[in-house]
């Protein structure tokens, strides 16, 4: 997991690189596919305890990272992405602790008995090798890493340069201790540390080492690299845009309606933020009104009728713009679903409304990843919502895992038969 720093030393490629770290993987992947819930279980409390104990090594990796973002004129939304903290360590302590304590699935499940004395169990089993690659975000190297030992999958992860430092400290002082702590092999999770692009693109091109990854990030890179691994047989689980819609209905309450939006623009460089707010023709003007004034008083601009940019365009990928909400009026429910369907990427939209009817047909018109009435779409988040950590939000509008991925939805599907008068396992 260090840095290359032999200049007499041939560069190997991309693909060189991702491959001798997806084959160490490889080879301690069966250490984590055969260990106890016990093993698993305490290499996440060791990685709990070893956050807070190795915080002054993480936090000046971290501080070496914000002043090369910041000389090389990083936005303050994306350095606000790559800061860690003591409070930030802590709740991610918190979280490898509550995630120990989450129950393994069933490994097996009896799905019939039948009548030629036969039963058929479905089976869970690891998926063997996970690739990662994400923005620069290093608490989302403990995320997945986390993640994938629970799941008992071993993985290959990789950053950027902009969040190097910090993900390099996180390997080297809380995973791999904590691994080896729990008597499970350290090379089970490996951190590529070359972060030059053709790494992330050799990630999904190599699907005898890894066959699934899991592409964290936003725009054009993570659709290229999605359709790469497509391209080569490998399953890519990526989220390439974002932006929640709140959707203000005409029987809103006017207090709950302010206090959503102002809760969903807390932070505005991440995907589930409001982006796009939609208002009822017929909602009073003081509402109307006062939730542009809500929006202002943030500090954000606001993109009014006409628009000269399509009504999805996600603000918290434009640099510069962050601060930026679009605003439009729709006839209704219905209308509002319709042009959250064909004009954003289907993460999530809100209904605010007292009114049964108008959030059943909103909820039962829309067809994206989350779907809320009356409440944010900041909850469209692995720990806000399902109470564990995520891998990265799925988006697919096809079947398999969608929206938070976690470690109960990285496994393969085994069909096991056996007679019905014995067990199994």
């Amino acid at each position: 997991m260090q840095l290359r720093t032999d200049p007499e030393a041939p560069a190997a490629s991309g693909a060189e690189v991702v491959a001798a770290c997806a084959r160490q993987a490889q080879r301690a992947a069966p250490t984590l596919a055969t260990a106890s819930d016990e093993a698993i279980d305490a290499a996440l409390d060791a990685m709990a305890q070893r956050m807070t104990g190795a915080a002054a090594e993480v936090l000046a990796a971290n501080t070496a990272d914000i002043a090369a973002a910041e000389q090389s004129g990083m936005t303050q939304a994306l350095i606000d992405r790559l800061r860690l903290g003591e409070e930030r360590l802590a709740e991610m302590a918190g979280q490898l602790a509550l995630l120990a304590r989450v129950p393994f699935p069933a490994r097996d499940r009896v799905l019939e008995d039948r009548p030629d004395g036969l039963r058929l169990i479905e089976r869970r089993r690891p998926v063997g090798v996970v690739g990662a690659t994400f923005e620069a975000r290093p608490n989302v190297t403990v995320d997945v890493a986390s993640q994938l030992v629970k799941s008992r999958n071993a993985g290959v992860l990789r950053t950027g340069s902009a969040a190097l430092r910090s993900a390099l400290a996180l390997c080297d002082q809380v995973i791999a201790p904590a691994l080896t702590e729990a008597g499970l092999d350290p090379g089970a999770v490996q951190l590529v540390a070359d972060p030059r692009r053709d790494t992330a693109v050799a990630l999904v091109q190599q699907p005898e080492l890894i066959p699934l990854v899991i592409v964290r990030g936003s725009g054009e890179t993570t659709r290229m690299l999605a359709a790469e691994g497509a391209r080569h047989g490998v399953r890519v689980l990526a989220h390439a845009d974002g932006g929640g819609v709140l959707y203000v209905d005409a029987a809103a309450d006017p207090v709950l309606a302010v206090e959503l939006l102002v809760a969903g623009l807390d932070r505005l460089g991440v995907c589930n933020r409001v982006n796009l707010l939609l208002v009822a023709d017929n909602v009073p003007d003081r509402l109307y009104a006062a939730l542009l004034e809500a929006a202002r008083q943030r500090g954000i601009a606001l993109s009014l009728p006409p628009h000269d940019h399509p009504l999805g365009h996600e603000w918290a990928l434009d640099s510069g713009r962050e601060a930026t909400l679009t605003v439009s009026r729709v006839t209704g429910p219905a209308h509002a679903a319709h042009v959250a369907n064909q004009e954003t990427s289907g993460l999530a939209a809100t209904i605010v409304t007292h009114d049964e009817a108008a959030a059943n047909e909103f909820l039962d018109g829309y067809t994206g990843t989350g779907a809320f009435w009356n409440a944010s779409t900041r909850l469209l988040d692995g720990f806000k919502l399902r109470r564990v950590p995520e891998t990265g939000i799925n988006v697919d509008r096809v079947p398999g895992p969608r929206g938070p991925v976690t470690f109960a939805d990285l496994y393969l599907r085994q069909f096991v038969i056996i007679p019905a008068h014995w067990s199994c396992g």
